[in-house]
This record gives C-alpha cells, structure tokens and sequence, in this order.
C-alpha cells in the first residue's frame, strides 16, 4: 500500500520504506513510529492518506 502526504506530495510505499531515515523496506504504514514525519516537508503521518 501507498501513502501519499497531503502537504507535498511524498509517497511512502510500504515496500520501499524509508530506509535513509531509518525504516527498512516492507515496514507497514502502522508499524512506521508516529514520531516519524515526512522527509520532504516535515508534517506527521496524520497528514498523509491511504492511495
């Protein structure tokens, strides 16, 4: 599944991750820590929607 940040436009797919800002591959939206915050505008996962 895709998540998309409703600010910038970042795409966080669960099977990429985020492995530069330390969320491997595969890791599920749910399991991503809440402090976690997108890495090109720097709003929280509540401002990110399901695609």
């Amino acid at each position: 599944m895709k998540y998309v940040c409703q600010v910038c436009g970042y795409v966080y797919d669960e099977e990429v991750g985020d492995p530069d800002n330390g969320i491997p591959a595969g890791t599920k939206w749910d399991l991503v820590d809440s402090s976690w915050v997108c890495p090109v505008c720097g709003v929280a996962k509540d401002q990110f929607s399901a695609q």
